[in-house]
């Protein structure tokens, strides 16, 4: 019943008194299970929505307070004043950190009264040194000394437990057959995890939810341009991890270090993360894990960098996701390549996906190694070249310095990021949902700039509509791309040909570069910075204007973190159908998960309010845009 229940949760009278006979049930017996089984999940629906509405309340609850108390407490730095809450400005950064603070010395309060009531419990209360008190200090000894107490674990055990998953994660990256099998249908290495649980798994650190968990494996392996030492830190702090995979990683924070390690690659580092990783698009539930992450050298030139989740943390922390041994190997090669071998090992919540992503996330490629490894390799080309100084020409024509040349390349680069913060489902936006003229769900978020001179100050809209299209994703980056033909898919009216006045190429593939266009908009010269992006996984086309003074500065090798910028942009990613050999070999290619976004600057005023009718000409724009790509390409 539950397998047809899967496949259709309406059975009609024939098929219930089909599945009747073969159970030995009355039809009106079947027929009430189905009413039950689609009652309980709809209770379920509405429990989780209840749970988010709480959960949102609360967050702008403590938003509201947060910014209530920074008015009250501003003061004049001349007079000494109360200042007006006309004139305070508070950056959007501010606010986030604001609210995250808030919410982790609640976090860290919480945890150190469950520590003082064990310690109090098991010790005299004389010598109880971890009760609450506002000594910074004390609080931090007591955080770092507390794991029994906190994790239900000693020091010493989570030491040997990232030990074994050393161990663990250098079998699952080095064995072969019987431990990964190769599928026929798709190619990829699957686990066998009869031979997993047999001779790999660290002890069963598994958390079983009560309506269960999918779990995900995968390992790839390829070869990045960067040092041993600058990727292994990279690793090791949660900013420049963050920076790495702007894509997959919406949030990420060091939580606690338990081992600082030794020397300049931190040889045995343990330190406690938490990461948000998502896809690029609002319509999948991000993924929250927190992991203790331990870097070790195990040879000369081979490094080893494990994430573990331990399942002895507080019940009442939200985690999502859960981490079995995962993380990569690295080994340097001597030629300045290093050869990466990624496993990626994780149990999740079991979670409901949309229709359009569900293909791709339950085949385990939306987090899978593979993606990160692409994106790994993706960014190392990018950092090598901010640095090259042999460029050919017939990779960068347009900006004649090197200075230059890396302006332009970290103006881009601070471009994407900015697109993909703004793109996914992480929980600083609140996503409302309206309907286009053709019928298309489009997400829309905004938020309001202060004071950030990186973006326009005012309220900033953004619009995000994901949609599925019968073309492979390659002809519909490189049609997203040309500047020939921009004009096809562009809603906004252009006189003359958009032309590329600089190209600047940042990796092996010509495709991965950022181009400077040159346009003529209502009689006006306009400077568009795009960056275009593309792996074996997934492509994006982002792009912003720029006023002509400011991207003139930047050719010229000038400061440009004071240049305001608002990208919108393309995101492309297969449809995740798998193909089998025959149909590789024909030359056959899916379908494209495409997601338009567009970001507007509705009001030059933070402090005005939006109304229904702002949705309109965003509403428009993306419907409009989406229109002309079916068109241009026949869809």
């Amino acid at each position: 019943m539950e397998a047809l229940f899967k496949e259709s949760p309406h059975p009609d009278d024939k098929q219930r008194e089909e599945l009747g006979k073969k159970l030995g049930l009355h039809p009106s017996q079947v027929k009430f299970w189905f009413q039950n089984r689609r009652t309980q999940i709809k209770t379920t629906q509405e429990r989780r929505g209840n749970l988010f509405l709480r959960r949102e309340m609360i967050r702008f609850r403590d938003e509201n307070k947060a910014l209530s108390d920074i008015i009250t407490k501003s003061a004049c730095s001349n007079c000494g004043a109360p200042a007006s809450a006309k004139h305070t400005v508070i950056p959007s950064e501010f606010q986030q950190l604001w609210i995250e603070n808030a919410r982790l010395k609640s976090e860290n309060k919480r945890l150190l009264e469950v520590i003082g009531k064990h310690a109090s419990s098991e010790s005299p209360p004389a010598r109880s040194t971890c009760s609450p008190r506002n000594d910074q200090a004390v609080n931090m000894r007591c955080s770092l000394d507390a794991f029994s107490n906190v994790y239900g674990l000693a020091k010493s055990q989570i030491v040997g437990i990232v030990n074994k998953s050393i161990e663990e994660l250098i079998k699952m990256a080095t064995e072969g057959e019987p431990l990964w099998i190769k599928s026929f249908e798709t190619g990829r290495e699957v686990l066998n995890y009869e031979e997993y649980l047999k001779d790999c798994s660290v002890e069963n650190f598994a958390r079983k939810w009560p309506n269960g968990s999918s779990i995900e494996a995968s390992r790839d392996s390829g070869v990045v341009l960067l040092d041993l030492p600058t990727l292994v830190q990279y690793f090791m702090d949660a900013k420049q991890w963050q920076e790495m995979f702007p894509c997959m990683i919406s949030k990420a924070a060091t939580v606690d270090v338990i081992n600082s390690g030794e020397g300049v690659g931190k040889n045995g580092a343990i330190q406690l993360m938490f990461a948000e990783l998502q896809m690029p698009t609002p319509l999948v539930t991000t993924r929250r894990v927190y992991f203790f992450r331990h870097c070790k050298q195990v040879t000369a030139d081979k490094w080893a960098i494990v994430d573990v989740s331990i399942d002895k943390l507080e019940s009442n922390i939200d985690e999502r996701c859960y981490k079995r041994p995962s993380g990569c190997i690295i080994e340097d090669t001597l030629n300045g390549h290093i050869k990466v071998i990624w496993v990626e090992h994780m149990e999740c919540h079991k979670s409901l996906v949309p229709s359009l992503y569900r293909r791709i996330v339950n085949s385990g490629l939306a987090f899978g190694a593979g993606r990160w490894l692409k994106m790994l390799q993706l960014q190392c080309e990018r950092l090598v070249s901010f640095t090259a100084t042999n460029v050919h020409t017939n990779n960068s024509y347009g900006v004649f310095t090197l200075a230059g040349r890396k302006s332009i390349l970290e103006l881009a680069q601070r471009m994407t990021t900015s697109f993909y913060r703004a793109l996914g489902a992480s929980n600083y936006h609140t996503w409302n949902t309206a309907t286009s003229k053709t019928g298309e769900d489009i997400r829309i978020a905004w938020r309001k700039n202060l004071s950030d001179p990186k973006e326009p100050l005012g309220v900033v809209l953004c619009a995000v509509l994901s949609v599925w299209l019968p073309v492979s994703r390659q002809n519909l980056f490189n049609f997203l791309r040309d500047e020939t033909r921009r004009n096809e898919w562009q809603t906004i009216v252009n006189k003359g040909p958009v032309r590329n006045i600089a190209n600047l190429v940042k990796g092996q593939d010509q495709r991965n570069a950022v181009t400077i266009q040159a346009m003529k908009q209502n009689r006006k010269s306009v400077r568009i910075l795009q960056d275009c992006c593309t792996n074996a996984f997934e492509s994006t086309v982002v792009y912003a204007p720029v006023d002509i003074s400011s991207m003139q500065s930047a050719m010229q090798g000038c400061d440009t973190s004071d240049i305001a910028i608002l990208p919108s942009g393309f995101s492309i990613i297969p449809d995740g159908v798998e193909s089998g050999p025959l149909l590789l070999s024909s030359g056959t290619e899916g379908g494209s998960l495409l997601t338009i976004a567009f970001q507007i600057l509705t009001s030059n005023s933070p402090t005005e309010n939006l109304s229904m009718e702002s949705f309109k000409p965003v509403n428009k724009l993306v419907s409009c845009t989406l229109q002309n790509i079916k068109t241009a390409l026949r869809c």
